[in-house]
């Protein structure tokens, strides 16, 4: 799903989605809804909704999960901080790590950045071996190049060992992730 763009923005945000808890599809509308509501972003594009066998700690739910491009005049860093506060608002809960979550935001990529500190990778270093990432990006944009590996998004998922099954479940309604709704939170 791809959505015009309404006042220009300079950097281009690519975001993974994922819930296990709860109703999760709630989670995951609500939390793109929520980046939507902050007047610096608009959705450029958002993947259809992916079922997910869990990564990591495969003893618990299977996760919903999507992937969207943000249109953003923030900076990586403020970009980042927005998404840890959607999770907090979500009720999101880290207790064990890979364990289940009611919202999972991860900054897979901000434009070209290449960026490390304590709380921050990008690009975000799971991508490459990660099928509930690559899958759903490659719905949205298989020609994203990493800016490290300098690899398109569809020749990593052609790359790819994760032997996770993913399934697709069908596209958001239009209306739900419309980026001209701008709900108060």
């Amino acid at each position: 799903m791809q959505h015009p763009t309404t006042h220009p923005r300079c950097h281009l945000a690519t975001v993974s989605v994922g819930s296990n808890l709860g109703d999760r599809l709630s989670y995951v509308v609500g939390s793109i809804r929520w980046l939507l509501a902050e007047e610096r972003n608009a959705l450029r594009k958002v993947s259809g909704i992916y079922e997910t066998e869990p990564f990591g700690l495969r003893d618990q739910g299977w996760f919903l999960n999507c992937v969207a491009q943000v249109e953003t005049s923030l900076d990586f860093k403020d970009f980042f901080r927005l998404l840890q506060e959607g999770e907090a608002f979500f009720e999101r809960e880290r207790t064990i790590r890979w364990g289940p979550r009611t919202l999972d935001l991860d900054l897979l990529f901000f434009d070209d950045v290449v960026y490390q500190d304590q709380e921050l990778s990008l690009p975000h270093p799971g991508v490459p071996n990660r099928r509930f990432v690559l899958e759903p990006l490659c719905e949205i944009d298989p020609d994203l190049v990493h800016p490290t590996l300098h690899l398109s998004a569809r020749t990593l998922l052609e790359r790819l060992e994760d032997p996770s099954r993913v399934v697709q479940k069908g596209q958001l309604p239009e209306f739900i992730v419309d980026s001209h709704d701008r709900e108060a939170r």
